[in-house]
């Protein structure tokens, strides 16, 4: 019992990521349409950044943190200006091709600056952790659900209590008719590329001590945030969250249990699954259509 608590942790650490680049995958998809598959590389953005600011720079840990924090909402805006704004009349067939060029390049683009050989970040406290009866509670896994649960929170106040939360929900349910209504629709999505930015930059500066930062690491969870995504239901904010969640605790058991090697393979059997038995996902609902 004490080794699958211990598991279980761990799982939710590594959902937890899931989960937080699988809601800008959802946001941005509410709010235009489209799904931007350069979503994972904005994690691998942030940890970069990281790796510059701590290890290039010499700067401390906590100014690295603050300072990409800083520059992740820019980083957004950038690529709503250069990757959506172009291409926001065209379908949505060119926006996805616009993003997965934009990823495509952002990858070649580290590749160029850093090469092939991973990057190493040290944790954020130096203190390992401590023990809770049998689970050994790492502080790296505490770090990742304590802002995961605090970004929700956030999230669920600015969109249900705040003006301009209630305008991006608009936006996302009927861009012409809030338009109609006076709400700036293409500020509306401007700042939810921003958050989607913040939300992946964050996750890879929270992943990048565990593991190493390297070009493919955006690819690789983009797939999984993306699989958690669909599983929750496409589209639905709580589905992301679960899926991402329960993701990452059914990756890290079928590790265990079954088979290490065959650990990146669990979250495409259990996406196939829900395609065959419910394709809606957790939390979506099946829409018909007139023929």
């Amino acid at each position: 019992m004490g080794i699958f608590l211990q598991l279980v942790f761990t799982g939710l650490g590594v959902g937890s990521i899931y989960a937080l680049v699988a809601l800008g995958f959802v946001l941005i998809y509410r709010a235009t349409n489209v799904v931007n598959f350069a979503q994972g590389d904005f994690a691998m953005v942030g940890a970069f950044a990281m790796v510059v600011l701590t290890i290039d720079f010499g700067l401390p840990y906590w100014v690295g943190i603050v300072l990409t924090i800083l520059v992740l909402p820019l980083f957004g805006a950038a690529f709503n200006r250069a990757v959506y704004f172009p291409l926001r009349n065209r379908g949505y067939l060119p926006v996805i091709i616009s993003t997965l060029g934009a990823s495509i390049f952002l990858e070649n683009g580290m590749l160029a600056a850093y090469g092939p050989r991973p990057q190493m970040l040290p944790p954020i406290f130096a203190t390992q952790g401590f023990t809770l009866g049998p689970v050994f509670l790492d502080s790296q896994y505490l770090v990742i659900l304590a802002t995961t649960v605090a970004m929700v929170a956030a999230q669920y106040v600015f969109f249900e209590r705040t003006l301009i939360g209630k305008k991006l929900q608009a936006t996302s349910q009927d861009k012409e008719m809030a338009s109609l209504l006076g709400i700036p629709v293409a500020r509306m999505i401007m700042i939810t590329f921003i958050y989607s930015a913040t939300l992946g930059g964050l996750a890879g500066i929270l992943i990048a001590p565990i593991i190493f930062v390297s070009v493919g690491m955006g690819s690789a969870i983009a797939l999984k945030a993306f699989a958690a995504s669909i599983i929750g239901g496409f589209g639905d904010v709580r589905g992301a969250i679960v899926g991402g969640l329960a993701l990452g605790v059914i990756e890290t058991l079928g590790a265990a249990y079954v088979s290490v090697p065959f650990k990146d393979g669990f979250a495409f059997l259990v996406l196939f699954c829900f395609l065959l038995a419910r394709p809606q996902g957790l939390f979506g609902e099946r829409i018909a259509e007139k023929a």
